[in-house]
């Protein structure tokens, strides 16, 4: 950084206090209890979740767990 940043006091208006929404730290920290299971997948289902897991640079079988627990969630 060659510049230096210049401080001032000055009013900063109207400020809005944004409610938490982070996890904490012990949820982030702790893992899901999984079970392993064997399923039937049609091709063209598992081929889009590993492109898509591609460009997102992670896994497609956590893409299809999320998937399905973001569905049992809003069945619930």
């Amino acid at each position: 950084m060659k510049k230096r940043i210049k401080y001032t006091d000055e009013p900063l208006g109207k400020v809005r206090v944004i409610p938490d929404f982070l996890p904490p730290p012990e949820e982030l920290a702790l893992k899901e209890q999984t079970v392993k299971v064997t399923i039937a997948l049609s091709k063209a289902s598992v081929d889009f979740f590993k492109m898509e897991a591609k460009k997102y640079n992670t896994q497609y079988q956590k893409m299809i767990r999320r998937l399905l627990d973001e569905y049992t969630a809003r069945q619930m």
